[in-house]
């Protein structure tokens, strides 16, 4: 048996079932967003380990290579990136795979991105991006290892809660991610 941390969160699922009246706001001065044509393996993995290293992201990371690829090769699953002076500032995915609701499977900042106003922008641009295929629903879910700031942005985005549900994730230790002594059970 691998040995694991066991972590406890509460997950928060989310659903909006109309799109926001207003545009979303600009992005920052030089930023712009691209969605990823053909996304690599591993450049999938550097947004996801980066992006995530802060908040237990770990499921992506047990998943290999050749099944990952094939989620990047879904033509429902797209990946897009926020990049600032030429270099990757976040990203998020949206999954189409339930349609016709699109799932915003994941979204952040890179940590230098943090704290620079990027975020809330950055996330309209993403529930724009998830209406604009034409959904009837877009949905995500936020726990309690994210980023404090998530589950608000995303109520003030347009969401709302459904429910709440408590987890417990047996993360290998063999990734070697920090794990807030917050979350360990």
């Amino acid at each position: 048996m691998e040995p694991v941390a066991r972590v406890g969160v509460t997950v928060t699922f989310l659903r909006m079932d109309r799109r926001p009246a207003d545009d979303p706001p600009a992005l920052p001065a030089g930023a712009r967003l691209e969605q990823v044509a053909a996304c690599s393996v591993g450049f999938y993995r550097h947004l996801y380990n980066t992006v995530g290293a802060d908040y237990v992201w770990w499921l992506r990371r047990t998943v290999p290579d050749d099944e990952l690829a094939a989620l990047l090769a879904e033509p429902c699953v797209s990946i897009h990136v926020l990049y600032q002076g030429g270099e990757p500032g976040g990203f998020f995915e949206l999954d189409a795979r339930a349609w016709p609701a699109v799932n915003l499977s994941y979204f952040g900042l890179m940590p230098h991105m943090i704290g620079h106003g990027a975020g809330y922008a950055f996330l309209c641009h993403a529930v724009d991006l998830a209406w604009a295929q034409g959904a009837l629903a877009v949905t995500v879910n936020t726990c309690t290892a994210d980023h404090p700031r998530a589950l608000p942005a995303y109520i003030r985005a347009g969401f709302r809660p459904l429910r709440q549900v408590r987890e417990q994730w047996n993360v290998p230790l063999r990734l070697g991610l920090r794990i807030p002594d917050r979350l360990l059970v």
